[in-house]
């Protein structure tokens, strides 16, 4: 279908290695990662498919974005500690991209998905969106679509902020320099409508649960109208407390959330946020929308290092705010029945989170115009319809994680397709197979690379040499 300057023979199974601990020995992994599932996971789920109106040019898209959730979680790419049946549904009768990549923390990757652009252009410190950013929310706006934000924004500027980057209708937590810790999941601190909802609305709610019931309402609202919504789960991020079906969640007292949390909520929390999302494909189908609804979910980044998780018969820890493979290969699905033929595992095509950008403009039907500036994303819209197109060779990070203007820590840079990883600065030593290394423990000197090798870090050492300030 597509062609890309880096292509190898299908014998590399890329991601074998893929989160498999270092002291166990190679030769054991005897299965591929993406092994393809024999069928199609069956639809559990009722409700009419009839669409309320014909095909469109302009599909109905969900942005799910889950916090703190690394590759090795959901069972459809090989976790074996929690339940994730709904997002196995959306792999199983979806596409599975198994090469997209994030940043090693959350609110870069946010600003990149939602500006389209690589950070060293518009990250300023933590938490902040700079003022007359165009975003994703702006380009579905301004393309006729019904647009809402839902969860966790982290962006500033309250709503004034939410509306000038397109969305006409949201529910947010985390909105003008709150305590992401306090307040988040029982009992929640919800910002609508340029104010905070009053305990009346908010105590013994669970804030997954108002999200979703805000999406309902939307959905509803927009029947006939295209929409876009965000939805930017709080889950499954610590705080780790009990969610509500959770036997503990009735007594709990959410202003001891931090003191009290315990990593043994960590499986209840991740099948709580699976369950919002079969919600979500639920209502989409009850409304007769599922034909014209691409829902995407993926996550902001990898798992907190205090988790531990059982992957493919091994166990590990999660790589947040680590620059490894572990820590910014996130997983990634599409699910659009009767567009995105079903059972499709996509090991190939790399996918870096400015990429949504321009993918959301190809489905609008719109362009990305000269007042977005400078944007980095390549469209992957292609590869959701099965069409040919053109695929990058390379996925670029430039990670400033400055919280603010007095925590002044050198940006981390680095490149890499499937194969081969190169950091910027030391004069470009720092050159990994990241297929045999995949943390990153051996660089490869330049008196060993095979004139294959010798060229691809030539042509990532001009990428980091033109992604610059």
């Amino acid at each position: 279908m597509k062609t890309s300057l880096w292509s190898m023979d299908a014998k590399y199974f890329l991601h074998l290695l893929l989160f498999i601990s270092m002291n166990a020995s190679l030769t054991s992994c005897k299965k591929d990662l993406y092994e393809k599932k024999d069928s199609v996971a069956k639809n559990n789920l009722s409700g009419s498919f009839k669409k309320n109106r014909p095909a469109a040019s302009q599909p109905n898209v969900i942005l799910i974005l889950i916090d703190d959730m690394g590759y090795e979680v959901p069972s459809y790419s090989g976790g074996q500690s929690y339940e994730t049946p709904s997002l196995d549904f959306m792999a199983y009768n979806g596409m599975q991209f198994s090469q997209c990549y994030c940043h090693p923390d959350g609110f870069p990757s946010r600003l990149a998905m939602y500006t389209g652009k690589y950070n060293f252009r518009n990250y300023v410190h933590w938490a902040v969106l700079p003022d007359g950013s165009k975003t994703i929310g702006n380009l579905m706006q301004d393309a006729g679509y019904a647009t809402c934000f839902l969860g966790k924004w982290q962006c500033g500027g309250g709503d004034a902020k939410i509306i000038s980057s397109g969305y006409s209708k949201y529910r947010a937590f985390d909105v003008i320099g709150d305590d992401q810790r306090v307040g988040r999941y029982k009992n929640p601190v919800i910002y609508e409508n340029g104010q905070y909802l009053p305990d009346s609305l908010t105590n013994g709610r669970y804030s997954e649960d108002m999200f979703f019931d805000y999406f309902s309402n939307f959905v509803d609202s927009n029947i006939t109208n295209p929409f876009f919504v965000v939805y930017a789960s709080n889950l499954v991020a610590q705080p780790f407390v009990p969610s509500p079906d959770d036997p503990d969640y009735a007594t709990w007292d959410p202003a001891f959330d931090q003191d009290n949390q315990d990593i043994k909520y960590f499986p209840g929390m991740v099948k709580y946020v699976d369950k919002k999302i079969g919600q979500i494909i639920q209502k989409v189908s009850d409304a007769g929308l599922a034909e014209n609804t691409l829902i995407m979910f993926t996550a902001d980044n990898a798992t907190r290092s205090t988790i531990t998780s059982d992957f493919k018969g091994y166990t590990i820890s999660g790589q947040k705010t680590e620059t490894t493979r572990p820590g910014t290969n996130i997983s990634f699905a599409a699910y659009w029945p009767g567009t995105i033929l079903p059972g499709q595992i996509n090991n190939t095509d790399l996918i870096d989170f400015t990429d949504f950008l321009p993918t959301l403009a190809d489905l609008a039907g719109t362009t990305i115009t000269s007042d977005y500036g400078i944007t980095d994303g390549v469209s992957f819209n292609d590869n959701l319809l099965g069409i040919p197109g053109v695929n990058r060779d390379w996925v670029f990070c430039h990670w400033d994680n400055n919280l603010n203007d007095y925590n002044l820590v050198p940006p981390q840079r680095f490149v890499n397709n499937k194969f081969y990883k190169l950091y910027g600065g030391s004069n470009y030593k720092r050159f990994f197979n990241i297929q045999k290394d995949i943390f990153e423990k051996k660089p490869l000197p330049d008196s060993a690379l095979t004139p294959y090798e010798q060229r691809v870090k030539l042509s990532f050492e001009q990428v980091l040499q033109t992604e610059h300030n």
